[in-house]
């Protein structure tokens, strides 16, 4: 089944940067709260031309009855970032998901080292917050192909100076290339967290730059522009639900998600796109052919848990802990 959802008002709509608006969403009745959440989450967004869409919160984790997000109107929008930016209105309600972390941040790290790369800054500047307001040791490093494509970089630089933190900043037009992340990150110790959100190639290089310096306690977020989608499948495979004992067909160029859904189970599940992590299941037996946006390579390859929305059978069974 789709996870619950929270009626939402659109309170404020604010721009941001080139191409970038945040919005505030609050309750739409008074006497409704919204859940609380912690740095690294994400909503899901309902949209009236029926398209969800997962962005992070931005706002400081310890705000009540308030959540925020940044939008990027993303030129490949294929209709989720565009109806934010064109037709949202302040007044308008619509359903939101309560918050999900996908991408959770280790407050008791001795220090923290925290890279974004453009509207990858949302969850990030969530966590800088956070970790300022608990007094831990953090830096940033912030990445855009522009400074008026930078979002938020006032605020930060006004906590910067307040809590003394470290700031890196690197527009790829004043350096005249991209960042080097390997030489951005040196030096800054093994026992250090690090996290990174932020495109695709630099989530890549910010990941092998971590495992060429040695640093273990790396952590990603694929931001939800990506869309990521599993190419059309020539194969079916048989799904195995272990709690339900149901066997299930699932076609080529079909789900397993949708096919569970068409069987009569009800698996949970949200964006159907791989990037909010509601229909992540536990894998029992089986090959997953993985196209999430969430998963790490570590958890990819411990071959334990799958999001069945856009994964599917390297094989011809799976089991699955449904």
């Amino acid at each position: 089944m789709s996870s619950p959802t929270l009626n939402a008002l659109v309170h404020t709509l604010r721009y941001e940067a080139d191409g970038i608006v945040s919005v505030e969403f609050r309750p739409a009745s008074p006497e409704t709260e919204f859940p609380a959440f912690e740095a690294g989450s994400h909503i899901d967004l309902h949209l009236p031309n029926g398209l969800v869409r997962s962005y992070s919160l931005c706002n400081p984790a310890s705000d009540r009855q308030r959540y925020v997000v940044g939008v990027l109107n993303d030129r490949k929008s294929r209709g989720g970032s565009r109806y934010v930016h064109q037709q949202l209105r302040v007044g308008m309600t619509l359903p939101i998901s309560a918050p999900r972390n996908n991408f959770k941040l280790e407050e008791g790290a001795d220090h923290s080292v925290l890279v974004a790369g453009g509207i990858g800054v949302t969850p990030i500047w969530c966590m800088l917050q956070r970790l300022a307001a608990l007094g831990k040791p953090v830096e940033l490093v912030y990445c855009a192909r522009t400074r008026k494509e930078a979002a938020f970089c006032d605020a930060i630089e006004a906590l910067a100076r307040e809590n003394a933190v470290p700031l890196t900043w690197h527009f790829d037009d004043e350096k005249g290339a991209p960042p080097d992340l390997a030489a951005l990150l040196a030096g800054k110790g093994a026992a250090s967290h690090y996290y990174c959100c932020g495109p695709t190639p630099m989530l890549d290089a910010f990941e092998k730059s971590c495992e060429k310096l040695g640093y273990a306690n790396a952590h990603i977020e694929r931001f939800a522009a990506l869309h990521v989608e599993a190419p059309s499948a020539t194969q079916g495979c048989v799904v195995e639900c272990a709690k339900s004992g149901r066997c299930v067909e699932v076609p080529p160029g079909k789900s397993i998600l949708d096919s569970l859904i068409d069987a009569g189970l009800n698996p949970d599940h949200s964006c159907k796109e791989g990037v909010c992590g509601a229909c992540e299941t536990a894998v029992l037996e089986g090959e997953i052919d993985h196209h999430d946006g969430i998963l790490t390579k570590i958890e990819r390859a411990s071959n334990k848990t799958m999001m069945i929305c856009v994964s599917r059978c390297k094989g011809e069974r799976l089991v699955l802990d449904i």
